[in-house]
């Protein structure tokens, strides 16, 4: 390769540009998974030849920009000031890298320990800026190939990211190796069988647990799972008509009823589905001035949900919550909005628990900077899609919700409900993609598995393209899709985010329900498995065609009772990464200074 010492040659944008678009078709929709084990590779060589720092750090944050710029243009219409943040941020992992990758070959530390322990630590750090973004990383793009990714439940989705950066390594040094027209020495042969002995251990590994898991699995109950198809951007104006909301309703509700005819004990709707805060006790307060129209909505949709569930089944559904902020005496003094989810049980009432959404989206959800750099926070607040400040709080609880089929008293489907109790939790929304969450729904105080399944509830509607049904002459005026008439054409973003969830199922050994406006509403099994078909439904049979349509499905549950390593000691592996990269930047930046110091 040619090296040109006072200026970024071309090859090194080329090299670049590359491995940016490796990166880009590993990952669902493309697909191209096997790539992943070369897509790091020009990067490395970059990284490591006889580049002039300080131009190729230039060049690598401009493409990593566009990399990410390019990935994530399904944020722009929800927040472009959260598009372009995030982006500039994540882009600067890449000149970090260069940083940490040119100090480690300078201390001769093999690629094959310094790449996969930086590459991992990048994906870590990547999720700490404004609560964290833990998306498109290597491990995702692996999400179908079953054997690799069980050792998640031991080093969670950075242990297949490690074994892949290792791989990619590994392939940059026999490249190094054949340019110098060398013979490969004993020390780089065992290099070789050392990393293709870890692929075969995994895939062993693999192999056994998914063996394993056919004599450990439990029948749980039916579950069913309602798929809305509202784009965000119709929601937002649709719900302000007390019309287009009820209707709305009515057709979450008739596929409710499908859902449970069909026998499920469980029926899950998606994310902010009812136009209404459903807890009523502090609602007083909330907004004086329009306190009468909260009550009514309030009333309006307790009482339709109470009467779905009636005698029939638990409904959860995902709706606006109230949290109430007390004073130092008790007296309620405010109350605080959230993202919630609640449970409708048999008796017809609302449980007494819900869950407050604890991991908001930055932007979607909250805009920050409010209180530690207000200038700042109004000047994004023009960038939002809404001219006021919609911020919403955090919950605090995790929450579990119980179930108990043997209560219902159906006579149609008395002979297939188990006869026990079952727990679980629910995800809102990203809270799927921040591993941390899912874990600590998994084990009680004392290490015991506390919940049968896991449940995520998401409006996907925000990235969704909406085409009116007249631009969309094909789309069937009565198409499941009811009022919006027109057609959602989905991103990206609703085939990765699904991608993504399959890691929280194998790094707990714990099923997921995935009930998604949009799509793409599955479910996947303690393996990771993301299942075809269903036992009652009218979606489409392969469950990642789901997009962009409405629909229902019932299946029964699988349920797993191994406790994993990843569920007792949690991110350990990349955290260790991270503080090793972190490190090894702030070497790098020091022996840059020195270097400059002397010259």
């Amino acid at each position: 390769m040619t090296i040109v010492k006072n200026k970024i040659s071309l090859s090194v944008f080329g090299l670049l540009i590359l491995s940016a678009g490796l990166l880009t078709v590993i990952q669902p929709p493309f697909g191209l998974s096997v790539l992943a084990f070369v897509a790091l590779v020009p990067f490395i060589l970059v990284c490591t030849s006889a580049e002039k720092l300080k131009p190729l750090l230039f060049a690598s944050y401009i493409i990593s920009l566009l990399y990410w710029l390019f990935n994530l243009y399904w944020l722009i219409p929800v927040t472009t000031a959260g598009w372009l943040t995030g982006c500039l941020y994540m882009a600067v992992f890449w000149p970090v890298l260069a940083i940490a990758l040119r100090f480690c070959t300078a201390k001769k530390i093999p690629l094959l320990i310094s790449v996969p322990i930086l590459f991992v630590g990048a994906e870590r750090l990547q999720g700490f800026f404004l609560g964290g973004f833990f998306w498109r990383f290597l491990a995702h793009s692996q999400y179908e190939n079953l054997y690799l990714i069980q050792i998640s439940d031991i080093f969670g989705a950075a242990g297949v990211s490690f074994l892949i950066a290792m791989v990619n390594a590994l392939i940059a040094e026999i490249i190094y190796v054949n340019l110098k027209s060398q013979i490969p020495n004993f020390k780089f042969l065992l290099k070789t069988v050392f990393v293709s002995g870890l692929i075969f251990a995994t895939v062993l590994y693999g192999r056994w647990r998914i063996q394993q898991t056919d004599t450990i699995i439990e029948q749980g109950p039916l579950v069913g799972a309602v798929q809305s198809c509202i784009p965000q951007s119709v929601k937002a104006s649709a719900f302000d008509s007390n019309e287009v909301a009820q209707d709305t309703f009515n057709k979450l509700a008739a596929d409710s009823n499908s859902v449970i005819a069909a026998g499920a004990s469980l029926c899950v709707w998606p994310e902010t589905m009812i136009p209404a805060y459903l807890d009523d006790t502090p609602s007083g307060v909330l907004d004086l001035s329009n306190n009468q129209v909260i009550r009514q909505d309030f009333r309006y949709f307790n009482a339709r949900l109470s009467l779905l569930a009636l005698g029939r089944a638990y409904i959860l559904v995902g709706a606006s919550g109230l949290k109430p902020q007390y004073d130092k005496d008790y007296s309620l003094e405010s109350v605080g909005r959230c993202n919630s989810a609640f449970l409708y049980t048999p008796d017809g009432r609302q449980a007494l628990d819900h869950y407050n959404k604890i991991h908001l989206v930055p932007f979607g959800e909250y805009v920050p900077f409010k209180k530690s750099f207000p200038t700042f926070h109004k000047l994004l607040m023009k960038f939002t899609p809404y001219d006021f400040d919609y911020s919403l709080d955090a919950g605090d609880e995790f929450t579990i919700f119980q179930i108990y089929p043997q209560s219902l008293q159906r006579t149609d489907i008395a002979d297939n409900i188990p006869r026990k109790n079952y727990k679980f939790a629910v995800m809102i929304c990203y809270e799927d993609t921040t591993p941390q969450i899912a874990r600590k729904f998994i084990l009680d105080s004392k290490g015991q598995k506390q919940v049968d399944w896991l449940l995520n509830i998401s409006n996907d509607g925000w990235f969704v393209k909406f085409t009116p049904l007249e631009k969309a002459a094909d789309v069937n005026r009565d198409s499941p899709m009811g009022f919006i008439n027109g057609r959602a054409e989905p991103s990206t973003e609703l085939a990765q985010h699904t991608a993504i969830c399959v890691f929280r199922a194998v790094e707990n050994r714990t099923p997921v329900v995935r009930s998604v406006n949009t799509g793409i509403s599955c479910l996947i099994d303690s393996t990771g498995k993301i299942r075809d078909g269903f036992l009652a439904g009218n979606l489409p049979k392969r469950a990642l065609e789901r997009k962009g349509m409405a629909g229902w499905f019932v299946d029964k549950l699988p349920i797993d009772k191994r406790v994993t390593l990843f569920s007792r000691f949690g991110q350990w592996l990349d955290n260790f990464c991270a503080v090793c990269l972190a490190g090894a930047v702030v070497a790098g930046l020091a022996t840059m200074f020195f270097t400059m110091k002397r010259s």
